[in-house]
């Protein structure tokens, strides 16, 4: 049997090559067949695992609250010291200083990443910004998102920290952070689903060591992580019900 892996569509594109090294060692360590499965958008996505056509997947903090309550996925590790934050920066030259100085006419540059839009969203609260009059530019990417704010389309642009920090020198020469958040308690997670349950224990003595040999540190470094930790069920607990307040709307 084949299992499928795929990775939250929010990482840097010169992380792919990294994600493919990783599946090929994946493979060699667990001795079966996986086969990365990498989509465009969150949509696409989304459908493949309501089908039940994914095995594992490196997470957003956002979409482990439907893969762990509704499709039965559960954690395995998380990368070390790497949690989830995210910026709302402006162009360099904006006369913007703080939050509470935006207007209800605001224009946003963001991706479809659901866990920093939503970060975000709640950083920009001190500005009373109603979600009716947050007018939006949805884009492919977040180097589009600098350039919507470069090239003066945007006001404000969302940012996960990851994403920004890998900017080149010359865009971020452009750009301003307004705000960073500082959760801390919010991270990406590999999971693995109902089919590839019995392989998790075996997985997280492979993740755990891989620092330790050379192979293993090699690929580490093509996907720009440190190390990985555990990520055990009472902590993804605690982040879906924290996801979950942060994302309630009352009626």
């Amino acid at each position: 049997m084949s299992y499928r892996m795929t990775v939250s569509p929010d990482f840097t594109p010169d992380h792919i090559c990294g994600w493919y090294i990783f599946n090929t060692w994946l493979q060699k360590s667990l001795q079966i067949p996986i086969h990365l499965e990498l989509y465009d958008n969150y949509n696409q996505q989304r459908k493949a695992i309501g089908d039940d056509q994914i095995d594992l997947i490196y997470a957003n903090p956002f979409d482990a609250s439907m893969l762990v309550r509704d499709k039965g996925f559960i954690p395995v590790a998380r990368p070390r010291q790497a949690a989830d934050e995210a910026i709302i920066a402006v162009n360099q030259s904006s006369d913007t200083e703080k939050i509470e100085e935006l207007s209800t006419d605001t224009v946003i540059a963001l991706t479809e990443d659901p866990d920093v839009n939503l970060i975000c969203d709640i950083m920009l609260e001190p500005a009373e910004m109603h979600n009716s009059g947050k007018r939006r530019l949805v884009m492919g990417s977040y180097p589009l998102v600098a350039k919507a704010l470069i090239d003066g389309k945007a006001d404000i642009g969302f940012f996960l920290v990851e994403a920004y920090l890998s900017l080149s020198n010359l865009t971020r020469q452009k750009l301003r952070v307004l705000v960073r958040s500082q959760i801390n308690v919010m991270h990406h997670t590999l999971l693995v689903g109902p089919h590839l349950k019995h392989q998790r224990d075996l997985l997280s003595q492979h993740l755990l060591t891989m620092k330790s040999n050379n192979k293993g540190s090699g690929v580490l470094k093509s996907m720009s992580f440190d190390d990985w930790e555990v990520m055990n069920d009472e902590e993804m607990e605690f982040m879906i019900d924290l996801m979950d307040t942060l994302n309630y709307q009352p009626q």
